[in-house]
């Protein structure tokens, strides 16, 4: 297992994108429309980092602008999209349908059984819920094994340890160590099985004020951290602020044709820095999403 303890880690994001290498399998922290790293994925894009092995448990926008933009070889999730609010991500089906990027469909429960393996320093761990499904036969790495015990036979399945894990929380010190609120997700497997986390923060405080939040990911998993406010836009990141469902909206009609999807990309990402997407989404918009705390009617109007 990497450690990495160095007493500073901040970095700015251009830095810390390009600890990730072409061809690296990248974990994706959060899940479907929270906290997901999307300062960190526009960056990737931005920079041209491609060829990627994408593994996650349930993601949307993501996964879909990562496919849009070219990036992904090999994508391993159980599910791309944005659930009853938007359906299934078209550029992600697009990209899948056409062959550009190889789609291994696997469960929740697989991935986590194979980071816990990858933690514990073992060659495998038996999972019973895959056993005669499709899913076997799209992971020619997954055998059989007998229990020593009953006889009964079991999924094994082998370790899985991401070269880098993309994390995006809402606090964070300079020494990396980082808040996330719960759900985790798999972030925590994700941190301790992946050679390294590279993370981003909407904001960063004292190591005193993480503390006393709670330490969910330490230091010496973290390699960089940068500090990216509504870096996890349009995604959620409680508490700070609610998903931008208007947005998610416009990508995904955007996104129904390659030229829909380009020109989103031109405008909301490779056309401007992080800076300038704060700036295109606009102050008064990434106020409002924080306004989901002022009341249970606040919250239910900005979702009408």
């Amino acid at each position: 297992m990497a450690v990495h303890l160095a007493p500073d880690k901040l970095a700015d994001l251009e830095t810390a994108v390009a600890m990730v290498r072409p061809g690296s399998m990248v974990a994706l922290g959060g899940g479907l429309s929270a906290r997901l790293p999307m300062a960190l994925v526009r960056g990737l894009i931005r920079a041209g980092i491609g060829d990627l092995h994408v593994v996650g448990s349930a993601h949307s926008l993501d996964v879909d602008l990562l496919a849009a933009a070219g990036a992904i070889s090999v994508c391993e999730e159980s599910y791309v999209g944005y659930e009853q609010d938007h359906g299934l991500a078209p550029a992600f089906r697009r990209a899948a349908e056409e062959g550009s990027l190889e789609a291994r469909e696997s469960c929740c429960d697989t991935i986590l059984t194979q980071l816990r393996a990858a933690e514990m320093g073992l060659s495998f761990l038996p999972v019973h819920g895959v056993k005669g499904t499709d899913i076997e036969g799209l992971h020619p790495e997954y055998s059989r094994v007998a229990c020593p015990f009953t006889g009964h036979e079991y999924v094994a399945v082998p370790p899985l340890a991401p070269d880098v894990a993309l994390v995006h929380a809402p606090i964070g010190d300079r020494a990396g160590n980082l808040h996330i609120e719960q759900p985790y997700v798999l972030d925590e497997r994700f941190a301790v099985a992946s050679t390294m986390v590279v993370a981003t923060v909407d904001r960063i405080v004292s190591t005193d004020e993480v503390a006393r939040a709670g330490i969910v990911i330490p230091y010496y998993r973290v390699a960089a951290v940068a500090e990216a406010p509504f870096g996890a836009h349009p995604s959620s990141c409680y508490p700070g602020y609610a998903y931008d469902r208007d947005h998610l909206a416009t990508w995904v009609a955007e996104a129904r044709t390659a030229e829909g999807a380009e020109g989103y990309l031109r405008r909301y990402v490779t056309g401007v820095d992080e800076d300038g997407y704060r700036r295109l989404i606009g102050a008064d918009r990434l106020e409002h999403l924080t306004g989901y705390r002022d009341s249970g009617g606040a919250w239910m109007e900005m979702f009408r």
